[in-house]
């Protein structure tokens, strides 16, 4: 369990510092109570968690090997991925993504009444950072850990892991983003991918 919860912890962590999620956190947060922010992207980051443990667990009925083999390889594609794209960032800070978060952001409907309130709030919050998360390497990650780690380990990991993001996403966001190097992430995130990859192939 405790390597499961490590496992999901780290790649977790490095692989949202900087995302689209972690920028729509941070934009939200300029614009609403942080409070109601932080439950609502949590909340979305959660559930998502837990959907992609269960996808996880889901695949438990087949060949113990062939699901060692396939969370092997989908974490090694993961990590080379993220090295190939570090390798062509240039060495500035997280634009990209931010860019992203506020075009995301920007496309949702703006409905004055829908988002009126703590409620419409916490719903902005969860919406935008669930859709935003949905098909994101972080949920294919979670998705390949769980396959073939203990699933309490790895939920509890992942959501710390996601807990850890959002706090810094709203509490210090904007300074980040003008300090952190998404190529520095990147090399960061791909080398833990690789790194568990390994210990999954020997375990």
């Amino acid at each position: 369990m405790l390597t499961s919860f490590t496992a999901g912890l780290l790649l977790i962590t490095f692989s949202e510092l900087g995302d689209k999620t972690f920028f729509i956190a941070v934009i939200l947060a300029m614009r609403h109570p942080k409070s109601l922010v932080f439950a609502g992207v949590i909340a979305a980051l959660a559930s998502m968690t837990v959907i992609s443990v269960l996808l996880g667990q889901a695949t438990t009925f087949l060949p113990r090997d062939y699901v060692r083999y396939g969370e092997v390889v989908l974490l090694l594609i993961f990590g080379l991925s993220l090295i190939w794209q570090a390798s062509r960032m240039p060495k500035q800070a997280c634009l990209t993504e931010l860019q992203s978060a506020e075009e995301a952001i920007a496309s949702k409907p703006n409905n004055p009444k829908q988002y009126r309130g703590m409620l419409g709030i916490l719903l902005k919050a969860f919406t935008l950072t669930f859709i935003g998360e949905w098909g994101d390497r972080t949920q294919f990650a979670t998705v390949a850990l769980a396959a073939g780690n203990d699933a309490l380990g790895v939920t509890l990991g992942a959501i710390l892991g996601h807990s850890a993001c959002t706090v810094i996403a709203i509490t210090s966001g904007c300074l980040l983003a003008e300090r952190i190097s998404e190529r520095a992430i990147a090399y960061i995130g791909g080398s833990l991918f690789i790194l568990f990859a390994a210990i999954a192939w020997f375990n």
